[in-house]
């Protein structure tokens, strides 16, 4: 099932060749939208007061709605480049890392459309951050920028980019009846925000759900209110080219996927592989090619989207990309475990380095294994600081103020909040959560616990389950290559760095070496 439509044509043999499953039908166009830090709670759709999203909505009521979607990571450089390539981060070398480089051996299903005839391009955020160029690359793993027009944000913290203008510019540079992947990756709701902007445009504070996994005061209830706002903003553009595209006649002969990269910028979420940092929203609308009003519970994976993009494109899928073609579910609504295998029970997702946040630039390895029940994780150094180590230099031989660090952490006023309230009560036990060291695994059962509070491991009760989980999970891991349960792990400590590096000082539990 792994090329779906491609499997039917014999002709094509190598990467990039055509398959032409649609024969006479126009080949179709992609648009993805992919916004920057949103949890899968986050959109009207699932019902988050004070927040409006039309755009997602539509999609998600046009379309599929999968309620299930795991980020390949929960920072944007490598989740990114596994949504590009089809491969886990583990599998990416440099670039399933944050900042590092994107090597020229990964192909990219944007490069492999654009060789098909495809028109490509993106505006806004692409791959990154990370240094594209210096292994040879001469545009970024997304395509080439689309990013001319400007307007006037309606706050601080938000970009300038006119994105759907910049989108329709984009249509008007390809050729007449020349499909288009498009890349629209906003850079919001991204940190920072500006401070009290949900307030400003009305938004009512009480009505917050503030995640359990942080503390229920007015400062973390305003800051969500402003990471809604900039939700809202990447929606209003997504409405714009949904639009755009029904004026032009093109709407029906668009695959249209909106998601996110990672989890929200809040502690214990973005740069974490608990649940709010690698769930992600995911809806998709193909015109008639897709069944309406689906939702869609099974797991699904990024690396998933890469050959779905190349499938319905008819493309061939190369061989070392690991996701699986959706297209089945687009003209039947199959479950996916009955159009992909027993595989599709479990999905992953990983991480390396996200900021500089530690002695030497170290990374905080973990491996997460998302069911449609349980949720369990490897921390491979479990001496490390999750959030970063708590002080930094502040420069030559000067020690900063403790609990200054944490910058896996996003700088933010709900971060404020739970270092200057650490001693407090009501505060206390939330700073805990977000920056204590964690044991080598953990396990959550969703269902009953989507805010992960309650590991599992070593429960009376649990230890069959636990072994069934964590041999399955190594499993995989063994079977594609992961440097870390294959005796190379200390190969993601040597790759460069392209963004500034904090320095710490050394550990006194570790040693010096690396």
């Amino acid at each position: 099932m792994k090329y779906g439509l491609c499997l039917l044509v014999l002709a094509a043999t190598t990467s990039g060749d055509i398959c032409d499953p649609l024969q006479a039908q126009r080949r179709p166009n992609i648009l993805l939208a992919i916004s920057d830090d949103q949890s899968f709670a986050h959109n009207s759709q699932m019902g988050t007061a004070e927040m409006s999203t039309p755009g997602f909505d539509r999609i998600a009521k046009e379309g599929i709605w999968f309620r299930n979607a795991i980020a390949a990571s929960p920072g944007c450089s490598p989740s990114r480049a596994s949504l590009l390539t089809g491969r886990y981060p583990w599998q990416n070398q440099q670039a399933g890392t944050h900042a590092s480089s994107f090597p020229m051996s990964l192909k990219t299903y944007p490069a492999l459309l654009q060789r098909a005839g495809y028109h490509i391009g993106y505006t806004g955020k692409p791959w990154g951050p990370g240094n594209w160029k210096i292994s040879g690359r001469t545009q970024n793993p997304a395509g080439p920028a689309f990013d001319t027009h400007k307007a006037k944000p309606p706050g601080g913290g938000i970009s300038n980019k006119d994105y759907a203008s910049n989108f329709k510019s984009f249509l008007e540079s390809r050729q007449e009846g020349q499909p288009f992947c498009f890349w629209f990756g906003a850079h919001e709701p991204h940190r920072g925000f500006e401070a009290g902007i949900g307030t400003r445009l009305g938004k009512d504070i009480t009505k917050v759900d503030v995640p359990p996994f942080l503390p229920d005061v007015e400062t973390v209830r305003s800051d969500v209110l402003d990471y809604y706002v900039e939700i809202e903003h990447f929606d209003s553009h997504l409405s714009q080219m949904i639009d755009l595209l029904e004026e032009l006649g093109e709407l029906d002969n668009t695959l249209i996927v909106v998601t996110s990269d990672n989890g929200m910028a809040f502690p214990r979420a973005k740069a974490n592989c608990y649940e709010y940092g690698i769930h992600v929203p995911l809806a998709m609308r193909w015109g008639d090619r897709i069944k309406p009003e689906q939702s869609f519970l099974d797991m699904i994976s990024f690396v998933d989207l890469a050959p779905t993009f190349l499938t319905i494109a008819g493309v061939v899928v190369p061989s070392e990309m690991q996701g699986r073609s959706l297209v089945d579910l687009f003209d039947h609504g199959t479950q996916y475990e009955q159009a992909m295998g027993a595989d599709a029970e479990v999905v992953f997702s990983s991480r390396e380095r996200h900021s500089s946040s530690r002695y030497d630039n170290w990374t905080y390895p973990q491996r997460a294994m998302r069911s449609n029940q349980y949720l369990l994780i490897r921390n491979f150094k479990p001496n490390r600081w999750p959030a970063g180590d708590p002080q930094k230099y502040d420069g030559p031989e000067q020690l900063g103020r403790e609990h200054g660090g944490y910058h896996d952490i996003d700088a933010c006023p709900t971060l404020t909040v739970l270092v200057n309230g650490r001693e407090e009560a009501g505060i206390e036990s939330f700073f805990h959560l977000a920056v204590d060291q964690r044991p080598a695994w953990e396990l959550f059962d969703i269902l009953v616990d989507p805010s992960c509070l309650n590991n599992l491991i070593d429960q009376k009760g649990n230890h069959r389950l636990q072994t069934l989980l964590q041999n399955k999970m190594l499993h995989f891991l063994k079977e594609t290559g992961d440097p870390r349960v294959c005796g190379d792990g200390d190969i993601w400590e040597s790759y460069k760095r392209y963004s500034p590096i904090r320095k710490f000082p050394a550990p006194v539990s570790v040693p010096r070496s690396k």
